[in-house]
């Protein structure tokens, strides 16, 4: 009899402590990347990160699912492939996330959320990506100077893309805003 409480005891503390936790998916993912992070990569590596929003997130790199934009989750063959790891101490926290490649061409897709998490501005970047090196997307505003009527101050500023190799921009991307259909392309800028 004792046993059966002892257990019970043991189980309703277990599911206690799973409640608490406001994603039990998140941590499970969490615990996954650490432990993947444990097994060292042979090859020489890339580093790249993402920043300049509260949330950004790798939607893929190359053909390598990362992060779906549906649940947020971080797919597991970017884990199983050794391609993620934490910066922060648990997936739930804001670009939580970077990643680690071998170094060659990849297509990167990146996501960011400069307004709220409903609504992301998607950017697709093919770059050669070198050995031992670490890469970093951010976004900005480009705070452009204009002349001062109402039209052209109702305009907001253009969003960017910058990627910087170690401390150095390598290239910049911009979205500028089109007055007729309110949307626009990320186009790349000459240095």
């Amino acid at each position: 009899m004792q046993k059966v409480i002892g257990q019970s005891v043991l189980v309703g503390m277990c599911l206690i402590g799973l409640s608490a936790c406001q994603n039990t998916q998140h941590a499970i993912k969490t615990a996954q990347i650490r432990y993947a992070a444990l097994t060292p990569n042979a090859e020489a590596t890339v580093k790249i990160f993402c920043s300049g929003t509260n949330t950004c997130e790798f939607e893929r790199i190359g053909n390598v699912p990362v992060v779906s934009d549906t649940t947020h989750l971080v797919s597991n063959e970017a884990i199983q492939k050794g391609f993620v790891r934490l910066k922060a101490s648990s997936t739930l926290q804001s670009n939580a996330l970077y990643l680690t490649v071998p170094a060659q061409q990849y297509e990167v897709v990146v996501r960011f959320y400069p307004i709220s998490i409903d609504r992301a501005e998607t950017i697709h970047v093919i770059h050669p990506f070198k050995a031992n090196k670490a890469y970093t997307f951010t976004m900005y505003r480009d705070r452009v100077k204009r002349a001062n009527n109402l039209l052209n101050a109702a305009v907001p500023d253009p969003l960017c893309v910058k990627v910087m190799e170690e401390k150095r921009v390598v290239r910049r991307f911009c979205k500028p805003y089109n007055v007729l259909t309110g949307l626009g392309e990320f186009v790349e800028q000459k240095n």
